[in-house]
């Protein structure tokens, strides 16, 4: 069984928006369009912070440039 989503990551990946759900040990749980809908509704009532340059999400983000990473916002889910 799949663990439920705990963080949203929204981040540029080569030019598009998407958002990445991760699990709470931050493995990858499904990736999407940023600009949908679903991606408004989760966020409306949530505070983003700027912690994708900590070392928590090395390994989740990798493959991500340093500039991509800080300007990536980073939601934590009610679970």
């Amino acid at each position: 069984m799949q663990k439920p989503a705990r963080f949203l990551v929204i981040i540029d990946a080569g030019g598009s928006m998407v958002a990445r759900l991760f699990d709470d040990t931050r493995a990858l749980v499904s990736e999407i369009d940023a600009s949908t809908e679903e991606v408004a509704v989760m966020t409306a009532a949530l505070t983003p912070t700027r912690t994708a340059l900590d070392a928590d999400w090395d390994e989740a983000l990798q493959g991500h440039s340093r500039a991509e990473r800080a300007g990536a916002e980073v939601y934590t889910l009610d679970v």
